[in-house]
């Protein structure tokens, strides 16, 4: 098995910071109403913490 290089070393990726400015989230009539529905990150929990709903509804933690 290889080793992997350190995450230091590698050159050929980009990982950018957050922007501060404004973005477009567009929410269409077929999403839908609550995060956890059709969410596999949620595997069928009815209530998740603030932070996980603000990241799929697209706001602020």
């Amino acid at each position: 098995m290889a080793k992997l290089p350190d995450f230091k070393q590698l050159n050929d990726r980009l990982i950018n910071e957050p922007s501060d400015e404004p973005r477009l989230v567009i929410k269409t009539k077929l999403d839908p109403d609550r995060v956890t529905e059709e969410n596999p990150y949620a595997e069928g929990k009815t209530n998740v913490s603030r932070t996980f709903a603000s990241f799929f509804e697209g706001g602020e933690p």
